[in-house]
């Protein structure tokens, strides 16, 4: 089986934590993969300033460029809305029998896991790997086995991103220089959507 990491999120922009957080959950949980979901909608958050799905698998696809083993994926895209997390690892396993998925999520989401739709049964059926903040980690009892793996986290978020575009400032240190190349070329963010 190919342990496959599913990295999901609304990456907007995706920025050099997020690549950074891949390539260590890749290697500390020992996956030979990590697939980065790019998400059409997040169904707990808002898609006000969410920007094209194209434009954003885009960017995920610069910014993994030449990385070995980290992949960005548009499947989800390919999917009913809105993206349960529940049903997107239960397509991918029935269309990728060779693959074991492994869910990668962070502490944040681990809090409020048990508002996941099928959560139950995404315990039950897939192994969780969890990535910092230690405070938030938290237990579902005796059908949990979450992996706990520690990586450092650079403090960088697309919401910071955004906010300097439109304020003209600079953000070349915050991500892949192909996304920043993009992101300019093309004048993203940099108005009020």
């Amino acid at each position: 089986m190919i342990r496959t990491g599913i990295f999901g999120g609304s990456f907007n922009p995706i920025h050099n934590g997020h690549v950074s957080l891949a390539r260590q959950l890749r290697e500390k949980a020992g996956l030979d993969e990590v697939w980065l979901m790019v998400s059409p909608q997040n169904p707990l958050k808002k898609s006000s300033d969410l920007l094209d799905d194209n434009l954003r698998m885009e960017m995920a696809r610069l910014a993994v460029e030449g990385r070995e083993g980290i992949i960005a994926s548009d499947y989800e895209m390919h999917l009913p809305k809105p993206s349960y997390t529940w049903n997107t690892l239960q397509s991918l396993s029935k269309d990728y029998p060779e693959r074991e998925f492994v869910l990668l999520m962070g502490g944040d989401n681990w809090a409020l896991f048990d508002k996941w739709y099928h959560y139950d049964d995404i315990l039950k059926n897939y192994c969780i790997v969890v990535y910092p903040r230690r405070d938030s980690i938290r237990s579902f009892g005796e059908t949990l086995s979450a992996q706990i793996v520690e990586a450092e986290l650079l403090d960088i978020s697309s919401t910071e991103i955004r906010e300097r575009i439109k304020s003209g400032k600079g953000i070349r240190r915050m991500v892949p220089k192909a996304v920043a190349d993009f992101i300019k070329e093309k004048g993203l963010y940099a108005k009020e959507t």
